[in-house]
């Protein structure tokens, strides 16, 4: 059989590459996918995977034409915060593979914000029309749960992504503290001035060697560039493009300080201490879930002093998750993987 993978793939956001590639590790061996990708010829050459142009509307239609089954997901896909279209551009496409008799499964979502009727409405609709649903927080569990809508909640899917080997990363000086930041509204030059300051000190305190993590380097590399001008021989920007490299990239590392949401679940899965900044509800469910220390962007404090001061502590003192609710973590996302599997053998039946 032959299924689509729609999401936002093939935009050089490491965190959706995370997530396709955990959607491509845990497909069964007899579909054949079809993923729907902002630069399709990179998309198969990462992945050995056959992938059209995510906005060209004859290269989908056609798609849709020779496929059995339409997989909406993962991540937050369905949210009008960062952009009113995303919401439009989603609910279109599920509702064209719906119409054009397509299976179709909401995989792994995570919900909202939705600020506006429309969009809500159109979610709404979205998830209704769909044979199965499964999502990786609370909060979307609770949107669903709200619209009668039967789902399957399990961890982020990244918690169950293989990770491979980072060339090199060994030869860097130890220890390696990763730090993942993004531009915001919300992320003045001021906070940012302010952040950079708590980092020089921090690095001088612990002598970490300084890891710059660019999710999506289109977006971060402009920050991490900045912070690297400012102390370039203890740090390094690290652009990595393979999720599962990029994965395994905190392997080698002591601590994490992340705005990106999969650069916290990527520390985690391999042991490191997290403290995060959070700029989007995601983030700030993901600070309650696994009680991570962090502040709210908007809530930065404005002493780099006392940034740095707390940082060392976490650096000094604060704990990784156990590596028995790691593996708990790691089995409860193969949930996701049972949810395809059941619903694919379903309508092989």
């Amino acid at each position: 059989m032959r299924a689509i993978l729609c999401g936002y793939y093939g935009k050089g956001n490491g965190g959706d590459e995370a997530l396709l590639a955990s959607l491509l590790q845990m497909l069964p061996d007899n579909i054949q996918p079809y993923v729907l990708s902002g630069n399709p010829s990179e998309t198969e050459k990462r992945y050995g995977v056959e992938a059209g142009d995510r906005l060209n509307t004859f290269t989908i239609l056609q798609a849709m034409r020779r496929s059995d089954i339409f997989i909406w997901g993962g991540g937050s896909l369905i949210q009008d915060a960062t952009s009113i279209a995303s919401p439009f551009y989603y609910a279109g496409l599920m509702g064209i593979a719906q119409k054009m008799g397509l299976k179709t499964i909401a995989w792994a979502q995570g919900i909202g914000p939705l600020n506006y009727q429309t969009t809500q409405f159109l979610a709404r609709q979205c998830f209704k029309g769909c044979t199965a649903v499964s999502v990786r927080d609370g909060r979307s569990a609770e949107i669903v749960a709200k619209w009668n809508i039967p789902f399957t909640l399990a961890p982020d899917p990244v918690w169950a992504l293989e990770t491979s080997p980072v060339p090199g990363l060994w030869d860097l000086p130890a220890p390696r503290v990763a730090v993942s930041l993004r531009p915001h509204p919300q992320l003045t030059p001021s906070r940012l001035a302010t952040l950079t300051q708590a980092l020089i000190s921090f690095q001088k305190a612990t002598e970490a060697f300084i890891l710059l993590l660019p999710f999506q380097p289109i977006k971060d590399l402009e920050i991490a560039e900045f912070i690297h001008q400012k102390f370039p021989d203890h740090s390094k920007i690290l652009t990595v493009e393979d999720p599962r490299v990029l994965k395994g990239v905190f392997r080698g590392v002591e601590m994490v300080i992340g705005m990106r949401f999969h650069s916290l679940i990527m520390g985690f899965t391999q042991e490191c201490r997290c403290f995060a900044i959070s700029y989007d509800p995601k983030v700030s469910q993901l600070m309650t879930d696994l009680e991570m220390p962090g502040w709210e962007l908007s809530e930065l404090p404005e002493d780099a002093n006392l940034i740095s001061k707390i940082w060392i502590n976490n650096y000094a003192n604060g704990e990784a998750l156990l590596s028995d609710k790691i593996y708990f973590f790691r089995e409860r996302a193969l949930i996701h993987q049972e949810v395809l599997h059941s619903f694919l053998e379903g309508i092989v039946d």
